[in-house]
């Protein structure tokens, strides 16, 4: 059922658009060959104007939001998508599946030319990827869609110069990554921003991750680190010393100060 996958406590009703992308799913399989499972296909027909992804490693995270991004700009001429990434190349990587995807709508990959990680489509959207860094992101406007990639590496400096590209247009924000201890604008906006969407896809809720897989990169991993990189759990603060539950958890509220 569709429901293991949504995060406990489920949130409040997200903001919505007006309405859903009209056959979103069929688009991507007939037009795109992608061939979404269950929790992919939710996510493309959504029409949660904030959506937050907590995804174990190589679930198909990047798949998905490129399909949904080539999706609008294919179906809403002279829009702007903007994706952001910890580093250049993963923008690249990003776009570089965006364009793969425009090439099977017979749309050649071309540049906007002024931007260099950028896919310009015949009916005037365009598709555009960015790096982290804060200090050079800035100048873009009435943005459609906002995805953020790998997002628990994304600084918050850049968030936050990220957000007003959204003002003027109240477009839609998709974030997706693996957690990164807890810390950071996505971690609170996991744990403290219930009229987000959520949804949390663990390695053993993917059909793509063979159990035999998962034992080996227990083994390998250790405990803490496939937690957190395939089962979607927040562990520690990723720089401290001491992990901050353990500390919370030598501390009783029932003991009276001196």
């Amino acid at each position: 059922m569709i429901e293991q996958f949504l995060a406990r406590p489920k949130p409040f009703l997200p903001l919505r658009r007006t309405s859903p992308a009209p056959d979103i799913v069929d688009f991507v399989r007939r037009r795109l060959a992608f061939h979404p499972d269950e929790v992919q296909q939710t996510i493309l027909r959504s029409n949660a104007k904030r959506g937050i992804l907590n995804c174990t490693r190589q679930w198909g995270k990047t798949t998905v939001s490129a399909a949904k991004a080539v999706h609008r700009a294919f179906t809403v001429p002279g829009c702007l998508i903007v994706v952001a990434a910890p580093s250049l190349r993963q923008s690249g990587e990003w776009a570089r599946r965006a364009a793969e995807m425009l090439a099977r709508l017979g749309i050649p990959r071309r540049g906007d030319g002024n931007n260099r990680i950028s896919l310009l489509l015949p009916n005037g959207s365009r598709i555009v990827g960015l790096p982290e860094s804060e200090a050079t992101i800035r100048g873009f406007a009435a943005l459609e869609m906002l995805i953020i990639d790998e997002a628990a590496r994304v600084s918050d400096e850049t968030y936050r110069a990220l957000r007003p590209m959204l003002s003027t247009s109240n477009g839609e924000i998709w974030m997706m990554s693996t957690p990164c201890g807890k810390q950071g604008f996505f971690y609170e906006t996991w744990a403290h921003s219930p009229e987000w969407l959520h949804v949390t896809v663990m390695a053993t809720d993917c059909p793509r991750i063979s159990p035999e897989f998962l034992d080996e990169q227990r083994h390998v991993m250790g405990t803490d680190s496939f937690r957190q990189e395939h089962m979607c759990e927040f562990i520690g603060s990723g720089a401290a010393l001491f992990d901050p539950d353990l500390i919370d958890a030598a501390f009783d509220a029932d003991v009276r100060p001196l």
